[in-house]
């Protein structure tokens, strides 16, 4: 914005802050930033192992979310669900700007890994 003297004044400076509004980020958006963090979290699925999926409540500027997966087994399901815990926290702190003081992680089903006999079958 230039005035007729040239100079160009922030817009901060044009608007007082109690009326410049607020963004208000969709709680369904943090479910989405939350289950695309937790895949990225992860291994690649086992074979029938459903995609991660998040619900999220946000309040102020605060979102508690709860993630649920299913993980490959054997695996260490703490280091797993400490890995999602972190990597939620970090992304959606860092794409919606909120703070996440809660991160349940909910483990659905463990999936086996295949075995040589399940692979071709009983002689």
């Amino acid at each position: 914005m230039s005035t007729e003297t040239g100079t160009v004044r922030p817009a901060s400076a044009l608007v007082p802050p109690g009326e410049r509004g607020a963004t208000r980020i969709a709680d369904r958006v943090v479910a989405k930033i939350a289950a695309r963090a937790a895949r990225e979290a992860l291994p690649s699925p086992p074979g029938e192992a459903a995609a991660p999926h998040a619900t999220v409540v946000v309040r102020h500027d605060a979102a508690r979310i709860r993630v649920h997966l299913e993980l490959g087994y054997p695996c260490d399901v703490g280091a797993r669900c400490a890995a999602v815990r972190r990597q939620v926290v970090e992304r959606v702190s860092a794409l919606a700007g909120m703070a996440v003081p809660e991160v349940a992680v909910q483990v659905e089903r463990l999936h086996l890994a295949p075995t040589p006999g399940t692979l071709q079958g009983r002689a």
